[in-house]
């Protein structure tokens, strides 16, 4: 309710908006809801791939043979 004008015209929140009132007069699934509401929270975070994260552990492995 007290979202200035500019977010609340935002379609991260209309969807939330939307999924909230689903839920609160129909049943719907509420991780829907929460999912929307999390994702207009953080609608300006810019989500980054990062590369030096730990590798797999997958396809090192020795065989026997090559021992």
């Amino acid at each position: 309710m007290k979202l200035p004008k500019a977010e609340h015209a935002a379609p991260e929140w209309q969807a939330a908006m939307e999924a909230l009132i689903l839920v609160a007069e129909r049943g719907g699934p509420t991780m829907l809801a929460r999912i929307g509401v999390m994702r207009a929270l953080n609608r300006h975070l810019e989500r980054v791939f990062s590369t030096d994260r730990k590798t797999h552990h997958w396809g090192k492995r020795k065989l026997k043979r090559d021992e």
